[in-house]
């Protein structure tokens, strides 16, 4: 009999598990860490285990699959990008059953049968054949897909629906009869926010996985393992400690995170703000030492990012003093609605200002805007992140006047910065890296360019925190700071830092001018 043996740190003790259906095969027991228990136990379409290096996640399910062949089922492994038989899972199944000493096992080079149950596994790259696949996977027990992070959304689209009982099964279904239904099992580290398993199925889970590692819902399981949810002695024997150790001390916070705890990739090549200046900044204001100085002062200032085009994500952040008080985002309706909801917002909040980008397609909110805010206290301006030279704000002022003299010729504005987008963009990783001096190394900064990021009134701080560590810079023919637009973000797979964007613009001051008069819109007052 194939017994699974799991560790429970509560109760101390081992709990002897049989997987559902199992056949009397052979006497070895295995051995699997608590978080696989109901991937190993509990019926589920869909199960994802997503965490970092070391975790056993592929190995475990490895075992999983052996065991599922046994009993005569046939499953699918897949990548999505798979070029050979080497590249596949494989050789890890056959090492698995090598391991544990499981006869009855035959190695085709191109598969794995088992002669008594007539059980087998079949390889796959999804890439390619995902359309030819349609067919194939009708009627399999099982898809193991390695490496998910990788999946497409085409893929992810056409696989869902592919997988399913055959003719057969599904007239044993309709008849009444106990059917197994086929199971999609996704192992995964994470990678950016924008894959297809990501959007589709983890952002629902994010909260839970934090809080407990496990998340349930009709439709999808999803466990998260990390090295840390190995016994201590399992990820010694592994020999991957030293390398997590050199890992720590030399790789970037972003890169460790990612490789060892699953993290999300928050951090690209050239960004501005890194992710550990960004969690220093997470509720800085609440610090027992930090309270004082940041208690807010001044205009309460409301900025709003419009949609890119048609039906996209819109942003809308408050800016308190130092503090950044809420962040919000809205993910339906057309750039109309998304005014709507913004000024709503900034009204709701009591904001002395306004400020929305101005290029693209915010350039023709001016008279909504206008609208929606008069007869309140609001004032509103376009900001435009594409003025440059004599055209920017303080174009003609000293940049870091502070750190030089007339006498050594500091550069101006114009002269440091490509446009508005760059100057405010470093302005905002400035006050993120002048926390981090001070919330993480103890030096003095003046609390009037730090920033804190009050995370009750900020929605989804992950993904607020995924796109202000990725904006790069990038280089300037003319030695000026420049950041990377919208569209060349795109291009380079980084979606639209809406949020990122909104909170950028916070830090505009407005020029105050004469108090606004409320507006009569007859005729000829519309523009």
């Amino acid at each position: 009999m194939l017994m699974l043996m799991v560790k429970h740190s509560k109760l101390k003790l081992r709990q002897r598990l049989i997987l559902s259906r199992l056949e009397v095969m052979t006497d070895i027991n295995v051995e699997y860490v608590k978080n696989l228990h109901p991937v190993f136990t509990k019926p589920k379409r869909i199960k994802i285990i997503v965490g970092g290096r070391g975790s056993t996640k592929s190995t475990g399910i490895a075992d999983y699959v052996a065991a599922k062949v046994s009993n005569g089922e046939l499953w699918c492994c897949a990548r999505e990008n798979q070029n050979s038989i080497e590249e596949s899972v494989h050789r890890t199944i056959l090492d698995e059953i090598s391991r544990l000493g499981i006869s009855g096992f035959d190695d085709t080079k191109t598969s794995i049968t088992h002669a008594e149950s007539g059980g087998r596994t079949f390889y796959r790259g999804l890439a390619r054949n995902i359309t030819s696949l349609k067919s194939t996977l009708s009627g399999i027990d099982g898809l193991w897909i390695e490496e998910g992070e990788d999946i497409s959304a085409n893929t992810l689209r056409v696989l869902t629906a592919s997988v399913r009982l055959n003719a057969k099964d599904s007239e044993r279904l309709l008849a009444g009869e106990d059917v197994k239904m086929p199971e999609i099992i996704i192992t995964m580290n994470r990678g950016a926010r924008t894959g297809a398993v990501a959007q589709k199925w983890l952002a629902r889970a994010e909260k839970d996985l934090k809080r407990c590692g496990y998340y349930e819902d009709g439709t999808v399981m999803i466990v998260q393992m990390n090295y840390t949810d190995m016994p201590k002695s399992w990820f010694e024997a592994s020999g991957l400690e030293q390398e997590r150790l050199d890992d720590y001390e030399h790789l970037s916070r972003a890169a460790y995170d990612h490789k060892w705890l699953g993290a999300y990739i928050d951090e690209v090549e050239n960004s501005i703000i890194k992710p550990e200046w960004f969690d220093a900044a997470i509720d800085a204001h609440k610090l027992e030492r930090l309270k004082k100085v940041f208690e807010p002062h001044g205009a309460k200032i409301a900025s709003h990012d419009p949609s890119d085009s048609g039906n996209d994500s819109k942003g809308f952040a408050l800016r308190y003093g130092s503090i950044i008080q809420t962040v919000q985002e809205k993910t339906k309706g057309e750039i109309d609605e998304g005014c709507d909801w913004a000024t709503g917002l900034a009204l709701k909040y009591g904001a002395d200002w306004f400020i929305w980008d101005g290029d693209g397609m915010g350039a023709g909110l001016k008279r909504q805007v206008s609208i929606n805010l008069d007869g309140t206290k609001t004032q509103y301006t376009m900001f435009r992140g594409s003025l440059s030279g004599k055209g920017q704000d303080n174009a003609e002022r000293v940049y870091q006047a502070e750190y030089g003299s007339r006498k050594s010729n500091p550069k101006t504005y114009m002269e440091t910065f490509k446009n508005n987008r760059a100057q405010y963009y470093i302005k905002l990783a400035d006050r993120f890296y002048n926390t981090y001096r001070c919330v993480v190394r103890g030096e003095y900064v003046d609390p009037s360019e730090m920033i804190s990021l009050d995370s009750d009134g900020i929605e989804n701080i992950e993904l607020l925190r995924s796109e202000c560590c990725r904006v790069p810079r990038v280089e300037n023919s003319n030695g000026l700071e420049q950041i990377m637009n919208k569209k060349e973000m795109k291009s380079n797979g980084i979606e639209s830092p809406n949020l990122s964007d909104s909170i950028m613009m916070c830090l505009f001051t407005p020029t105050v001018k004469k108090k606004r008069k409320a507006l009569n819109y007859g005729k000829s007052n519309v523009y």
